[in-house]
């Protein structure tokens, strides 16, 4: 029922964002701020599923992000996210408005960083938010121009591309917690990304939209190879959490193969550029033709090859 209703107000919110009803805005933090205390009671859980709620986020990330907070310490509360589109919805808004974090958003669309700056959370937070084009030769500059401290709370990453390359760049902060999307198109054994390709579009690279980003069993190899322990995925099947191994204890470990969820999304597009609802096993025969770098050999491969397709 809470999920129905965070789901409801949230369309409403976006629907009516500039003639918004300050009322309505207040349940929905309410109705996040007691799904958080519920959360932080739990204390261990089976797995992150158990505590998903969404406010702003995509699909549970809020109720996911709210446990993790709560079971650590967190000295410095700073956050970056980029991929934020307009910030409406977000891995980090509901950090910044009911926890008070202050926090660095990115975005490549000069409308979205306007609208974001015209928005009442801009003056009555502390956010801060860049329109660049994020590569990795320019992540750190970006990050750093922010922010001197290494040991910020959480780090969101999701470009839609390049995020398995971008995360590897980063040197500027050692985050505690990394939200990190990744692309289950790829399944969950196969140590994969989309080569890199400073401007890199997903939309651009392939009419379905399916080609994009990293598997989950990459993000986990570089997790391990940056210091950080998998702990689980939202039940969506579309982001990744990984916390900073001195500070992981609280919570139960999983690998890429028991830790994977296949993405609910149904947004792949045919090639007229209309939905066409592929179901997870339907979605890699649509790119077998497109290369993929294992991440850990460094060679490319087609993706037909590399599944035998």
């Amino acid at each position: 029922m809470a999920n129905f209703l965070f789901s409801s107000l949230k369309r409403y919110y976006r629907k009516a964002y500039q003639k918004i009803n300050y009322d309505t805005f207040k349940v929905l933090l309410n109705l996040g701020r007691i799904q958080a205390e519920n959360n932080r009671l739990k204390k261990i859980v089976d797995n992150l599923e158990e505590v998903e709620f969404q406010v702003f986020s995509q699909r549970g990330e809020d109720g996911i992000i709210q446990y993790i907070i709560s079971q650590i310490e967190v000295t410095n509360k700073i956050f970056v996210e980029f991929g934020v589109e307009d910030y409406t919805e977000s891995n980090t808004r509901f950090l910044l408005i009911n926890n008070n974090w202050s926090g660095l958003v990115i975005d490549g669309s000069k409308d979205n960083i306007k609208f974001i700056k015209k928005d009442f959370i801009y003056w009555k937070y502390d956010l801060t938010a860049y329109h660049n084009f994020i590569t990795k030769e320019n992540i750190n500059e970006l990050i750093s121009k922010y922010t001197d401290c290494s040991d910020i709370g959480l780090l969101s990453i999701d470009i839609d591309g390049n995020d398995y390359w971008i995360w590897e760049a980063i040197t500027a902060i050692k985050p505690r917690v990394i939200v990190c999307e990744y692309n289950s198109t790829f399944g969950e054994s196969s140590k994969v990304s989309v080569p890199y390709q400073a401007d890199f579009s997903r939309t651009k690279a392939h009419y379905s939209d399916l080609y994009f980003g990293a598997s989950l069993a990459a993000l986990c190899h570089l997790a391990e190879t940056k210091g950080y322990d998998f702990i689980g995925s939202a039940g969506a099947g579309v982001n990744a959490f990984f916390v900073r191994k001195d500070i992981s204890d609280p919570f139960i470990k999983y690998n890429a193969q028991t830790g994977f969820r296949p993405s609910a999304n149904r947004d792949s597009k045919d090639q007229n550029g209309n939905l066409s609802f592929l179901l997870h096993a339907q979605r890699l025969p649509v790119i077998k033709e497109l290369p993929v770098t294992d991440v850990v050999s460094g060679k490319n491969h087609l993706i037909k090859d590399l599944f035998n397709l």
